[in-house]
């Protein structure tokens, strides 16, 4: 029997808040769950959504093998206390739609979004999905003045996801060989970087030609609209969940993996107050160094434009969330 004046062992797991529970968000609380990261909380506005899919997850543990806690909630305060709070609320791209042109609508969702999750977990690593990506994890950042530490942007790791996969197709590889590092926005003007590509170690520059390089770069570019033309009706979910996963694994278990996320740079590359694409190790206190990559010329003016570009997306969000 234990003694009465001997406290019981509390036992604290790990806890994600995702909110949005459209495709993106639910996929995500599943990846986290089955492997076992840690316990998932699925916020939405849209009363009975997330109830429900938190519902259908947790009839899947048996099978599975895990036995994360998985709610669903529209109360934020059925958040608090997370560790990690991954954003991905917002409304999807159409055909035709550019990331831009989702830019008003998505960020009064992600500021409101942010306040609210972070007045509830103030210690919580952010993680912002929503596009326009770089433009709304600045804006996250803004309403909740988080250190650069613990606030980023997930598009990096899908892009690079993007082009490690187009690379492994074009060349017939495994694409566990394939390295890859794209740069910048998330956008048309990121940065794919193919002297940091390689298979095996060995650059894809002496792997296949430039006319062949250049073809895959415009591809990755175009990554996310081929698949929005392709379903007509939704656009990806499947590689941007499991990329957000790849960060909050690596957070989660202090693996300081060196992978490229939005981040705020303070002089890296010659830019100031700007959230863009850059490689990050990422540990249990977020984003633990800002790698500087030597680029050419070529390389550096490409990212400088790339980020002129987000810079100039920041303002015009500005104005339209003050003009309301």
């Amino acid at each position: 029997m234990m003694p009465t004046d001997v406290n019981p062992l509390v036992c604290h797991s790990p806890r994600v808040t995702v909110i949005g529970a459209g495709k993106v968000g639910s996929t995500l609380a599943q990846r986290i769950a089955e492997k076992n990261l840690a316990d998932v909380v699925l916020l939405d506005v849209v009363q009975g959504m997330p109830q429900g899919l938190a519902l259908d997850l947790l009839e899947a543990k048996g099978i599975s093998l895990h036995d994360r806690r998985i709610s669903g909630t529209t109360d934020y305060a059925d958040t608090a206390n997370s560790d990690v709070v991954v954003i991905t609320a917002g409304i999807p791209r159409k055909p035709g739609m550019s990331r831009d042109d989702l830019m008003k609508t998505n960020a009064k969702i992600v500021v409101e979004a942010a306040k609210k999750a972070i007045a509830q977990s103030p210690q919580a690593i952010l993680i912002v999905v929503t596009n326009p990506l770089d433009v709304m994890t600045y804006l996250a950042w803004q309403a909740t003045d988080l250190p650069r530490d613990r606030i980023m942007g997930m598009a990096g790791v899908l892009d690079s996801a993007r082009f490690q996969a187009f690379i492994a197709m074009e060349l017939g590889v495994s694409v566990m060989d394939v390295q890859t590092m794209v740069l910048g926005s998330h956008g048309d003007l990121m940065v794919p970087v193919a002297r940091y590509a390689t298979v095996a170690g060995v650059p894809i520059t002496e792997l296949m030609d430039a006319q062949a390089i250049d073809r895959l770069v415009a591809r990755t570019r175009n990554g996310g609209a081929e698949i929005v033309e392709l379903m007509q009706t939704g656009s990806a979910y499947f590689a941007p969940a499991a990329s957000t996963c790849l960060m909050v694994e690596s957070i989660l278990l202090n693996q300081s993996r060196l992978l490229p996320v939005a981040a705020y740079l303070q002089g890296e590359y010659g830019l100031e107050d700007i959230f863009i694409g850059v490689p990050c190790s990422l540990s249990c206190g977020g984003i633990g160094k800002v790698w500087e990559l030597k680029l050419t010329d070529t390389e550096l003016a490409a990212l400088h434009t790339s980020a002129a570009a987000v810079r100039q997306n920041v303002n015009r969000a500005k104005e339209m969330l003050e003009s309301n």
